[in-house]
């Protein structure tokens, strides 16, 4: 089984699709990996002034206010808190921290800017330092919460869970920082980074769905119509090979495609005249044959010898046969007979009931009727021809038509001796006969089954001879279904 589509229109959607599904796939990494950049950049100013200002106003501030400011400091997603040690042990040198460092110390005007440490988690760990600033939370936040009449409630113990609810901490990044202030006291920061969400959320996965499902429908009828013109063309081509006096194409549309539909109908026209020409030279040379061959019996009639005279009477006798044979293919290579729709199975049992009137060991097996769009009388030539061929030189003629959507089939067996491998295709050519049947009581001269090609192939099918195993020659024909003409 072949994954891949094995129609044009097929192949070129997919490719197209492919293309664009890659380029924009491309564009978003490129987008999302730039605007997380920037935002990580928006974030990590806005956290730095934040510090600074808070240690601006807290440095200037007498040394018995300055925890109590930096307690009212404290927010949303950000605490700050007075101790003598630092509660952030050493730099962890990530990309964040040397970011917020580097802009630190720019705000405060302090290019080294040494008394600096910052580490950032993954997570709000439940670690000493986290559990200091719970505590001093505490001591910020009861005030507020007695002032507003909640302070007796049950439950209103602080704990960490509360700290996380009430300041606003979430699992995405923590950034401690600790920062030293002129009297060697340590001012201490905990953060939360902001959430940066992603852009391939459930509304953009739908968004994007819903474009590639417009897209495909749009580029599968774009497609569909660019490569008609194709598919025109084809089956105009099948048509030719039945029919070469088949309809024109239409000289309209795009001007690629009234090119090439004019270029069409000329070569069609240039067949056209070439098969008449020839048909009606071979037509005419057959014809003046006949007054020569004429004179030429009379002549004979005047042989004193009678073994000479009737050599030469039997000879003249089948050049009259050869001539008959020739101006008869002629003639149905020119015929004009038209299509029309027909019962072939009923068509093929008239044969083989004619053939078995006349005594000749004969059977039919298939479906009583299969509907066809041929020429009655050129189709009836062919199995006419087939069956005489069989009772002639294999005594018995088995007839067997069986029909698929696509093709019908019938297949003309008889028990002869066959013919030669080498001799299989030679016998479809003009006037070649098997060596053995050669003699006068077989009859013929070599044209039946060069008829019975033409006709077929020009319904758009094809005959072939196999030599049965069990002795014996079969003639099968093809031919598939059209609906039209």
């Amino acid at each position: 089984m072949k994954l891949l589509p094995h129609t044009l229109a097929s192949r070129t959607t997919l490719v197209l699709l492919a293309g664009l599904l890659v380029s924009n796939l491309v564009g978003l990494l490129i987008y999302t990996q730039e605007r997380n950049l920037a935002l990580h950049n928006v974030a990590g100013e806005d956290i730095a002034e934040r510090i600074a200002a808070v240690s601006r106003t807290v440095g200037g501030l007498p040394e018995a206010d300055r925890a109590a400011v930096a307690c009212s400091q404290s927010g949303t997603g950000f605490a700050a808190m007075l101790s003598k040690t630092p509660l952030v042990g050493l730099n962890d040198g990530s990309k964040a921290t040397k970011q917020v460092a580097s802009i630190l110390a720019d705000l405060l005007n302090n290019p080294a800017l040494d008394q600096l440490r910052l580490a950032s988690t993954n997570t709000v760990e439940e670690t000493a330092v986290l559990q200091a600033f719970t505590d001093t939370l505490q001591r910020c936040t009861t005030p507020l919460a007695a002032m507003r009449g909640m302070g007796n409630m049950p439950g209103m113990g602080m704990n960490m869970g509360m700290v996380r609810l009430m300041q606003g901490w979430s699992n995405t990044g923590i950034l401690r920082v600790s920062l030293q202030l002129e009297d060697g006291n340590w001012l201490n920061f905990l953060t939360t980074t902001p959430e940066i969400r992603q852009i391939w959320n459930r509304r953009f996965v739908l968004a994007f769905l819903v474009m590639a499902a417009i897209v495909t429908a749009l580029s599968v009828w774009a497609i569909r119509r660019s490569i008609a013109p194709l598919d025109v063309f084809a089956r105009a081509s099948e048509r030719l090979g039945r029919d070469m006096n088949a309809p024109s194409l239409r000289e309209d549309g795009p001007p690629e495609m009234g090119r090439a539909a004019k270029a069409f109908n000329n070569m069609q026209k240039r067949l056209r005249r070439l098969i008449q020409d020839r048909t009606q030279m071979l037509a005419a040379v057959s014809h003046d044959l006949r007054t020569p061959v004429t004179r030429l019996r009379l002549r004979a009639e005047f042989v004193e010898d009678d073994e000479q005279r009737e050599k030469m009477l039997a000879d003249l006798a089948q050049m009259e046969a050869m001539i008959s044979a020739t101006l008869s293919f002629a003639r149905l290579d020119s015929s004009d007979e038209r299509r029309k729709s027909l019962d072939l199975a009923g068509l093929v049992q008239s044969v083989v009931d004619d053939a078995a009137e006349l005594g000749h060991a004969v059977s039919y097996e298939g479906p009583d009727r299969v509907s066809y769009l041929g020429r009655p009388l050129a189709l009836r030539r062919v199995f006419d021809n087939l069956v005489d061929n069989a009772v002639k030189y294999g005594e018995v003629a088995q007839v067997n038509l069986s029909a698929t959507p696509e093709h019908i089939t019938i297949a003309i067996c008889d028990k002869g001796p066959g013919i030669p491998v080498a001799q299989v295709e030679q016998v479809f050519e003009p006037f070649q006969r098997v060596e053995s049947s050669r003699n006068r009581e077989t009859g013929g001269v070599g044209l039946g089954l060069a008829v019975v090609r033409s006709i077929i192939r020009g319904h758009g099918g094809e005959v072939a001879l196999v030599n049965r195993s069990e002795g014996g020659l079969c003639a099968t024909v093809t031919l598939p279904i059209v609906d039209k003409v």
